[in-house]
């Protein structure tokens, strides 16, 4: 059996097309993916050792943009051109598709092929990309319950959102040993995405003195040449007392590591994309969730919301976002240590630990004759 997967353009598409690709390699599935030239696909799918075929792609825009015209004559049409001769070319039984504009060029020439087609939604509000690929596709694989219509009931499945393998099993001591940390302090993990916050940068940035007295900091910022983000950081932290400055961890990227950052934190403070929600509940990480706005449907917003509800996370909208605001925030957990662990188990209530294998038996189901 082959199965090709294609989507990405967000740590959250990528992330769950890489776990589904893993535990389908378990099951002697051979596995490529189809994704663009400059996504975060290009790099980490590669890294996991999949065939990789990047395909010119266009952008969704919903707003006046000059770039939507030739991404609508050029790139999508030449993508579409390119997806249909790799699909040839590869022969799948089935396409798999996680999202991101980058999919639909392959969706389509997956439909056109009568190549049978099984979508997964990552979010809690589905996103352009996968609703009109699911107008096509055979199935929905769904991460929590459908509470609107955007999809046909009929072909909705829910099996939760897989956590990529290398992410299970991190040592706490590793991450300790790894950036030197004081095992006695509680440890928070910041991060705005693979490409970094630049809101969420600098009002950490602005109050790192008053929060490194009380806790340690590992800082995934990013390196966005734009917003200088990185270059700021790390002059501000110089300005330091040396004993607080020992307690700021500050990295650009965080790759294989992540996994034993995940074990030794106590608070994660980020974005609240899909990607970092799953890994967080998967993990059962307590969670202070900042949520990007403007993103269609406010999709964060609804993803942190649904953890909210069930008692795993708190909530704080950038609209409202100050250093005054983040600091009292972020000690008022760090204050209350049971409420931090409780945090933890409810998000965790969230998960479905199974989910790479439902979606394996989904595929499963549909690729077969």
């Amino acid at each position: 059996m082959r199965v090709v997967i294609t989507g990405g353009g967000t740590g959250g598409h990528t992330s769950a097309g890489l776990a589904v690709a893993a535990a389908l390699g378990r099951h002697g599935v051979e596995c490529a993916w189809i994704g663009s030239r400059t996504g975060i696909e290009a790099r980490r799918v590669p890294e996991a050792g999949l065939p990789y075929h990047a395909i010119p792609t266009g952008k969704l825009r919903r707003y006046w943009d000059w770039q939507n015209f030739p991404d609508l004559l050029l790139r999508v049409p030449a993508g579409l051109v390119q997806a249909r001769r790799l699909l040839r070319q590869v022969g799948p039984n089935l396409l798999f598709a996680t999202g991101g504009f980058v999919a639909l060029p392959a969706v389509m020439a997956a439909r056109g092929l009568g190549i049978p087609i099984v979508v997964h939604e990552q979010t809690s509000s589905p996103g352009l990309a996968n609703r009109i690929a699911g107008r096509v596709a055979q199935r929905i694989a769904l991460t929590f319950p459908q509470s609107g219509t955007e999809f046909p009931p009929d072909k909705v499945v829910v099996t939760g959102n897989p956590l990529r393998p290398e992410l299970a099993g991190g040592s706490r001591e590793a991450g300790i040993a790894r950036l030197g940390l004081d095992p006695a302090l509680p440890v928070i993990y910041v991060t705005g995405g693979a490409q970094g916050s630049q809101r969420i940068n600098r009002t950490v940035g602005a109050i790192l003195a008053p929060l490194l007295e009380v806790s340690q900091v590992i800082h995934q910022c990013g390196d966005n040449p734009e917003t200088a983000d990185r270059h700021w950081l790390e002059e501000h932290a110089t300005s330091l007392p040396p004993q607080l400055r020992s307690r700021y961890h500050l990295i650009a990227y965080v790759g294989s590591e992540l996994r034993d950052v995940y074990a030794v934190v106590s608070l994660v403070v980020g974005r609240a994309g899909a990607g970092t929600v799953n890994e967080c509940c998967q993990l059962g990480l307590p969670a202070l969730y900042i949520p990007l706005p403007g993103t269609r449907g406010d999709e964060q917003t609804a993803n942190a919301r649904l953890v909210q509800a069930a008692g795993g996370a708190m909530l704080f909208p950038q609209v409202a976002l100050t250093p005054r605001g983040l600091l009292q925030g972020i000690r008022g957990l760090l204050a209350d240590p049971p409420r931090l662990k409780a945090m933890g188990e409810q998000a965790r209530s969230l998960a479905v630990p199974d989910a790479a294998e439902r979606i394996v038996a989904l595929i499963v189901e549909v690729a077969s004759p």
